[in-house]
């Protein structure tokens, strides 16, 4: 019945341009391709296979930027070569920091020494999404603060900014773009809600399904690669036991790797993940010598094409690769 109401209203006339809209990352991207689907289609400043974290922006970036009427991004915690440019665009309005969006869920950057303990969260508003209802009320979240405004007086210093994998924060996100798109563009808004709305419910049936099969593996530790996966970790309740790298820059000491390790030969740790861009040698070195078994996560979809529904296949994809390696 939705899909037959997204497809009557996709096939109305639609006289205004489409507003012209920048994202920042593929799972932005997807995020906003969902909302626009059939009005047009956002531009993607960060190529797949880049890091979110240093990256440089290209002239013909910099002016896309410049003509844009919305820019939709993560926030400065993720992309800080961004903020620049973005503070320059002349509409107010124009820029739309997920990070800030009220209500979105933040968990704390750690180093894992409390093996998957997170900050406090006071806003308890999406256990209506489906996937806050397997026992996860021990993760507790930051206290974002729920006020409008930009992002003064939004200090996330110390969060995780990978805010995406927490699919409660992608249900959020899609609203708050169908509503930044609505005002630029109101002749489409029944368009951007509907496809708000389908996409509400292909977040919340994916959650649901990525819950049910995390909840039944055995309770196996794992370390990941960079400690950036805090949102997942909280949303689905599986901490990771560690990290690798305790920042996204950051290479590890020798002790560190030697805690890890010392894990590892007593089973506290049976997997460890690496990452597509990252140095796979720091794996072979943790495991080394062990029965620990590898697999490798893409927080950023570098396997998926674009499009959509690429932000759905991209949490999936990341549940499987955990729930594989720790059943195995």
């Amino acid at each position: 019945m939705m899909r037959a109401l997204v497809l009557s209203l996709v096939a109305m006339p639609a006289w205004a341009e489409p507003p012209r809209v920048v994202t920042d990352i593929a799972p932005v991207h997807s995020l906003v391709a969902r909302v626009m689907d059939g009005v047009g289609t956002p531009d993607l400043i960060l190529p797949q296979g880049g890091s979110p974290h240093d990256y440089s922006l290209r002239p013909s970036q910099a002016g896309a930027l410049e003509s844009a009427d919305a820019v939709v991004w993560v926030g400065r915690e993720l992309t800080p070569w961004l903020a620049d440019a973005v503070e320059a665009l002349s509409e107010e309005g124009a820029s739309l920091e997920l990070l800030d969006v009220p209500g979105t869920r933040l968990v704390e950057g750690h180093d894992h020494g409390d093996h998957g303990d997170h900050a406090e969260h006071a806003d308890e508003g999406h256990d209506d999404h489906g996937h806050d209802d397997h026992g996860h009320d021990d993760h507790e979240y930051d206290d974002h603060a729920s006020d409008e405004g930009g992002h003064e007086g939004h200090d996330h210093g110390g969060l995780d900014p990978h805010g995406w994998l927490d699919p409660a924060n992608g249900i959020l996100w899609i609203d708050a773009i169908a509503a930044r798109l609505s005002a630029l563009d109101p002749e489409n808004a029944v368009i951007y809600a509907a496809n708000a709305e389908a996409g509400r419910a292909e977040i919340t049936d994916a959650a649901r399904k990525i819950s049910t099969r995390l909840d039944g593996l055995p309770d196996r530790g794992f370390v990941v690669f960079h400690d950036g996966y805090g949102p997942f970790e909280a949303a689905f309740d599986r901490p990771a036991f560690g990290a690798i790298a305790r920042g996204d820059a950051a290479d590890p000491g020798a002790a560190h790797i030697a805690e890890l390790r010392a894990a590892i030969a007593d089973e506290s740790v049976i997997c460890v993940f690496g990452e597509a861009q990252a140095n796979s040698g720091l794996v072979d070195t943790v495991i080394e010598g062990s029965d620990a078994r590898t697999a490798v996560l893409d927080p950023l979809g570098m396997q998926q094409a674009l499009g959509p529904d690429f932000y759905v296949k991209t949490l999936t994809a990341l549940a499987n690769s955990i729930a594989s390696c720790l059943e195995s």
